[in-house]
């Protein structure tokens, strides 16, 4: 299986794992939390017909990679985001980071600038900032990140089966996915490290990326549903739209954080038009 090797601070080498598929341009696809590089499976079965080269990877603690006890900030993370790209030697390409992979992409153009990308997309992505603060009134309190914390170390599983419900807006009147897909979620969410989950909901739910943003040089899409009860688009969608100079701004009418499984259709045809 392919892997890249990723070295930080000093730490016992994590190996990466990766996928590529397709030649043509390089898009880099950086999933969410807390699914791994397989959750693209209906962007790879695509893309790669439009002269478009694939790339996904998990992150640590996720998926096929290395699951180290530490190393779960996003400096660190846009690190190993680096050492993929250098690894494979990939130019002129287009990151696409869903929900909290839109971090691992602010926090890259901060540390190394647009060195190797061409262009940027969102997915329902958590910047720039969640945290309810006195410079962020109308964010997310903290109370409610320590209750979703207490809640996955005292029943991980219980609790990400109803995370995957608003995740993907089921209600009793709307079921947009299959029991058998929210099945598949809760397996691949609870093959992932406990640290992992853990550790990376703190990252997420707490680093601010304001400045970050700032520092986006390059085309940049925009995506978001209207119904996202898991990252709200007023708090994060509408402001990173507003700080990116040129960027576009799509909103999914009706689609919850999903919405790259629920909108599939609708989404690889705006990657493919904008890449």
């Amino acid at each position: 299986m392919p892997y890249i090797s990723s070295c930080q601070n000093n730490e016992k080498p994590v190996q990466i794992y990766y996928e590529d598929i397709g030649k043509g341009k390089p898009v880099v696809f950086i999933h969410g939390w807390p699914l791994s590089g397989s959750m693209w499976e209906y962007q790879i079965t695509q893309l790669p017909q439009h002269d478009l080269r694939c790339i996904t990877y998990d992150r640590r603690g996720f998926g096929k990679s290395d699951r180290p006890f530490c190393g779960y900030d996003y400096n660190t993370l846009a690190s190993d985001l680096k050492a993929l790209l250098d690894e494979l030697n990939l130019n002129e390409v287009t990151l696409v980071g869903f929900s909290m992979g839109g971090g691992e992409i602010a926090k890259y153009f901060s540390l190394y600038g647009d060195a190797r990308i061409a262009k940027v997309v969102f997915i329902s992505a958590v910047v720039p900032f969640l945290l309810q603060t006195a410079d962020n009134p109308d964010g997310v309190p903290q109370e409610h990140f320590d209750k979703n914390q207490q809640a996955m170390m005292d029943d991980r599983p219980t609790f990400l089966e109803v995370f995957n419900r608003d995740f993907y807006g089921e209600s009793l009147l709307n079921q947009p996915v299959s029991e058998a897909y929210l099945a598949n979620s809760l397996t691949k969410a609870m093959d992932a490290s406990p640290i992992a989950t853990i550790e990376c909901a703190k990252s997420f739910s707490s680093t601010d990326f304001r400045k970050d943003i700032l520092k986006i040089n390059v085309p940049t899409l925009i995506i978001h549903g209207d119904k996202d009860k898991t990252v709200p688009i007023k708090l994060t969608g509408e402001r990173t739209a507003q700080a990116i100079t040129g960027s576009i701004f799509k909103v999914y009418e009706g689609a919850p954080h999903g919405l790259w499984f629920t909108q599939k259709e609708k989404l690889n045809e705006d990657l493919i038009d904008f890449i």
